[in-house]
């Protein structure tokens, strides 16, 4: 048994290299604004099935303890990792966050085919 357990214990791929890093590590990981602020953190994000790309983070903000949080789903490539901050930065403003599409737990947005290009208009990106 203790062959099988270690042979298992090497096959398990590692949850973050130099370059990558596992789903799992950056589920909870904070959002900051331009300035520092933190603004919530990621709650997931969406790839497509066919190409494999990230399409989108979906930020959890606001509420408190889970409660009355809403999630707003942002164009992947409006973040960027900060080293120093151990987290994610956006170049968008609170408010702008705000005001932009969103929907609370139960909701299924995703569902309308046309929720990405909404995303997509809203912030400009293209990404859609």
């Amino acid at each position: 048994m203790s062959d099988y357990n270690d042979t298992m214990n090497r096959a398990v791929a590692t949850d973050e290299t130099d370059r990558l890093i596992a789903s799992n590590k950056v589920e909870g990981t904070a959002v900051y604004d331009a300035a520092g602020e933190k603004l919530g953190h990621i709650y997931n994000f969406m790839v497509d099935k066919v190409s494999g790309k990230v399409e989108y983070a979906v930020l959890g903000f606001g509420g408190l303890f889970g409660m009355g949080e809403s999630y707003h789903p942002l164009p992947w490539n409006a973040l960027t990792y900060d080293t120093s901050k151990g987290g994610y930065r956006v170049d968008i403003a609170r408010d702008r966050l705000q005001g932009g599409p969103s929907y609370r737990t139960g909701e299924e947005p995703f569902r309308d085919r046309d929720y990405g290009r909404r995303v997509d208009d809203y912030y400009g990106t293209g990404a859609f």
